[in-house]
């Protein structure tokens, strides 16, 4: 008996439609209204400031997704987990500590010791503290990994004020990166459900207590303090926006409700910001990692359709396609800087570096470089 060819591809077409409709996934996406992209205009005209960007080697380690400048080293916190340190002149390159997970943020407290958090340390994840690293062989302490006896399963970005408190995001309590194994996935799989319960806390290394300052964050990512530290700026990845937060309020503050203490800085960003940095002259610099994504700007409101994408292989997500693109923006929430390339292999850039001659960029690219450009070349 012939098979019927036709018959066996609508019963293969058939089950791999059930397949996209009905099989079990993770993620229980959530309706939203994004808004409309205004794409690369006004402040986001299309350039090739980034051309011309130049590489200094950090050899066998990859993706330096963070890079903190301390005293004439470059601070990297790399892929395999070690965070290492060079010289500008690409001279002493030191592994100063492995975490065996995946530092991402990190930010060094008043006695010169790192703080680092690792979503991938330990049980599920941690803040850390790095000393005695001088020597290559960093010592470990884990300062939290709980808040309100709950575990904080996303660990992302750190920054310490003067006085010594540590503000940290925990990107998202629903998706957990140590169970997944890769903070890029977790990433994905947080913002296509886009549930919004990443959260910014504080840490005060006196008492040892953490306390949970904003939530329903939309994957909670780059924080950064104003010039008085008065003030915290946050990342929202997943809706393509910047907040601010007084500092001064012993709240519980949601996204979900606008007040004097928490505000959106800037909003509908054309990629998604990922790190944030202080820099030099009140600059507060941004690297969007990727464009905006067609499908999910689609399927905000089409929580269906995120489930079904869920369903297909990692790599046939809906992504946006890698560009290079930076942004720095002031207190007032206003754009002060916009730097892109469409030609640089150096693309998802996290984030950038500022010294006084020189912007280094972050990123998570599979490249064994840090990318740099001089600032007086860029107009600076």
């Amino acid at each position: 008996m012939k098979l019927n060819i036709t018959k066996v591809l609508a019963l293969i077409f058939t089950v791999f439609i059930l397949y996209l409709l009905f099989w079990p996934v993770s993620i229980a996406p959530v309706a939203w209204e994004s808004p409309k992209s205004t794409g690369y205009t006004g402040s986001f005209e299309k350039n090739n400031r980034l051309d011309g960007m130049e590489y200094l080697s950090i050899e066998k380690y990859t993706e330096p997704e963070h890079i903190v400048y301390r005293e004439g080293w470059l601070y990297a916190a790399t892929k395999t987990g070690a965070i290492i340190r060079v010289r500008e002149d690409g001279t002493g390159l030191q592994k100063i500590v492995n975490t065996e997970g995946r530092p991402l943020g990190f930010d060094f407290d008043i006695k010169g010791s790192i703080i680092v958090a690792d979503p991938l340390y330990g049980k599920h994840g941690g803040l850390l503290k790095i000393s005695n690293f001088e020597n290559g062989d960093g010592e470990i302490e884990l300062l939290t990994d709980t808040v309100d006896d709950t575990a904080l399963n996303f660990i992302d970005a750190v920054v310490v004020s003067k006085s010594g408190t540590i503000y940290f995001t925990d990107a998202s309590q629903r998706t957990k990166a140590k169970e997944i194994g890769d903070v890029g996935r977790a990433g994905e799989i947080d913002i296509l459900e886009n549930s919004s319960t990443g959260r910014v806390l504080e840490y005060n290394p006196v008492t040892k207590k953490t306390r949970i300052l904003l939530k329903d964050i939309s994957f909670a990512n780059g924080i950064a303090l104003s010039t008085d530290e008065n003030y915290l700026f946050i990342n929202e990845t997943g809706k393509y926006r910047v907040w601010k937060l007084n500092l001064e309020t012993d709240q519980t503050l949601s996204t979900k409700e606008e007040s004097e203490f928490a505000e959106v800085h800037i909003d509908n960003l054309p990629g998604l910001p990922d790190n944030m940095m202080a820099g030099e002259e009140g600059r507060i610099w941004i690297g969007l990692i990727m464009p905006r994504n067609d499908f999910l700007e689609f399927s905000s409101d089409k929580p269906f359709l995120r489930k079904m994408a869920m369903r297909l292989p990692a790599k046939m997500l809906p992504k946006g396609a890698g560009y290079s693109h930076v942004i720095a923006i002031n207190e007032k929430g206003e754009v002060v800087e916009d730097m892109q390339s469409n030609s640089l292999p150096y693309t998802n850039i996290t984030g950038v570096t500022e010294t006084e001659d020189v912007l280094y960029f972050q990123q998570l690219n599979d490249m064994n470089a840090i990318g740099w450009l001089k600032k007086e070349d860029l107009g600076f």
